[in-house]
């Protein structure tokens, strides 16, 4: 069942930000470390976190849970036991909570799956990223395609709900050749896949490649087309994109992804996790400290690895909200955004962005980004927002 977004809904996100090496592309919160990890001592930390973000939020049900990072599968099920009791024992937990945990196919084991789903894991996603070697060891990735399809078989025996992601618009890539790829890959997934095009982000080694010529990425026509595709072929196959990376078959939506979409409050737990917490009437926009060791210790000696706690003023929350729900194929409520902001959205520019054909407004009154509108985006929010 997906809530709809006026609903009560309250996330819980730990990040486990550990990993067996950095991949080129990402600029997430994640470290490689050559010694074995205390994960007792880390379960203790988080089990304090929780406690103590519970304090300041009591009386919350939670109805989604994400295990990211890092490579949280490198957790020991006990670990993720420990930390999914200690949420339920602070907060009360939803009769059909979903429980979601990023897994890396290089981690996977049946038994160790067996032991996640024991502990309350009850949908997997896996990150396959490409489904041919070649690209795969340009990506960094250490698996090879056939043991991405065999972790994702694994998934598939063991928990009812499982999805995986793939990255498009990846160097010499042709839109026939992703293509290809996508079918090959809607042919293995259940009921939900995360296709993202590739980015090339400040601070990793693909920046400096690609700022130095020696990393290629298609030209923007290629990468509209690459876009394109993704939208047909998903549609075609009963996968539509519900968020602008996001596809699944009606009902099978991520939850919890749709609950920071639809602006609502999660608590954020472990290293360099972000929250939104309403205490006492007002939006707190809260992150704790990145570097994991630093955040242990804070843990250890505050109960918490909080380090930055900022109110949101209507302005800044209706700003979020507009950002973060124009990615979703449904849309936004204006009179929401109104409530928040406490100023309607303006008429005119509507108007001006529907003429353009990078927005709808539906019967219900819902405002939405078009199928051409969505590859605009930041600019479409922009203009609304002015």
């Amino acid at each position: 069942m997906t809530r709809n977004d006026g609903d009560p809904a309250f996330g819980v996100y730990i990040h486990w930000p550990f990993c067996l090496s950095k991949c080129p592309y990402c600029d997430f919160n994640s470290h490689v470390r050559h010694v074995a990890i205390d994960q007792e001592r880390y379960l203790r930390a988080f089990v304090r976190e929780i406690e103590t973000t519970a304090a300041r939020t009591p009386g919350r049900e939670v109805t989604s849970i994400f295990l990211g990072g890092g490579t949280p599968s490198l957790m020991q099920p006990s670990t993720v036991g420990g930390i999914l009791d200690a949420i339920g024992k602070h907060w009360s937990i939803a009769a059909d909570v979903e429980v979601s945990m990023e897994a890396n196919p290089t981690s996977v084991e049946a038994t160790r799956f067996r032991g996640y789903r024991a502990a309350g894991v009850n949908r997997v996603s896996l990150g396959v990223q490409a489904l041919d070697d070649l690209s795969l060891k340009a990506l960094g990735r250490l698996h090879t395609a056939q043991e991405a399809m065999e972790a994702v078989a694994i998934a598939r025996s063991i928990f009812d709900r499982y999805s995986f992601d793939l990255i498009y618009a990846r160097p010499h890539q042709t839109p026939a050749m992703w293509q290809a790829e996508l079918q090959l890959a809607i042919a293995q997934a259940a009921e939900h896949l995360s296709l993202y095009q590739l980015t090339i982000e400040a601070d990793t080694p693909f920046f400096g490649l690609h700022a130095a010529g020696k990393l290629q990425t298609p030209d923007e026509a290629t990468a509209r087309a690459l876009y394109d595709v993704t939208q047909e072929v998903c549609a075609a196959q009963g996968l539509p994109s519900y968020e602008i990376s996001n596809h699944a078959r009606p009902g099978a939506e991520c939850r919890h992804n749709l609950l920071y979409w639809r602006g609502q409050e999660y608590a954020g737990i472990g290293p360099g996790a972000h929250g939104r917490l309403d205490i006492n009437g007002i939006r707190h926009a809260v992150a704790t400290e990145k570097r994991p060791e630093a955040w242990l210790m804070r843990v250890e000696a505050c109960g918490h690895g909080v380090v930055v706690d900022d109110r949101l003023n209507s302005e800044e929350r209706a700003d979020e909200f507009l950002l973060m729900g124009l990615r979703l194929a449904e849309g936004i409520d204006p009179t929401r955004y109104q409530a928040l902001s406490g100023r309607a959205l303006d008429p005119l520019r509507i108007a001006m962005l529907r003429e353009e054909g990078a927005i709808m407004v539906d019967p219900n009154g819902r405002l939405r980004v078009t199928q051409s509108g969505f590859p605009l985006l930041d600019a479409v929010v922009a203009d609304l927002a002015a």
